[in-house]
């Protein structure tokens, strides 16, 4: 079955990645984000490896993003960035083609094992089936 397995974020952890620090967020350094790199490029890797990964990407900061829903009079209503009623967004994914729920968690596991600056708070993964119709 595929899952689709997401990281969340906020604008403040963008921020703390281009070294400016906010409460919870701390200003990331050079090594923290080659650790992270590695990190997520190693999980890749395995993945491709496996057979597992089927797409996966990160996902460009909430600041340069929008947000177009329908007006009341039918219209599009365009916001900056990709918020509905919280701060938190989806900071990046993966798409992968697993055995089952247990091997996906191993894999979701994994993604919040890396590593971060200390105090950073950790961002949540959330798996979620990929609907593959009633065939599938």
């Amino acid at each position: 079955m595929k899952y689709l397995v997401m990281i969340q974020g906020t604008q403040a952890s963008y921020d703390a990645m281009e070294g400016k620090a906010s409460p919870g967020y701390p200003a990331w350094s050079e090594a923290e984000l080659s650790a992270m790199f590695a990190h997520m490029g190693a999980i890749n890797d395995d993945l491709a490896e496996s057979g597992e990964l089927v797409d996966g990407n990160g996902l460009a900061a909430p600041a340069r993003s929008r947000t177009v829903l329908a007006g009341a009079d039918g219209k599009p209503v365009i916001t900056d960035g990709p918020y509905s009623e919280t701060k938190e967004v989806l900071a990046g994914y993966w798409v992968v083609d697993c055995a089952s729920l247990d091997r996906v968690t191993e894999i979701a596991a994994r993604i919040i094992a890396c590593p971060e600056p200390e105090g950073s708070i950790p961002a949540p993964v959330v798996i979620r089936p990929i609907d593959e119709g009633p065939d599938a």
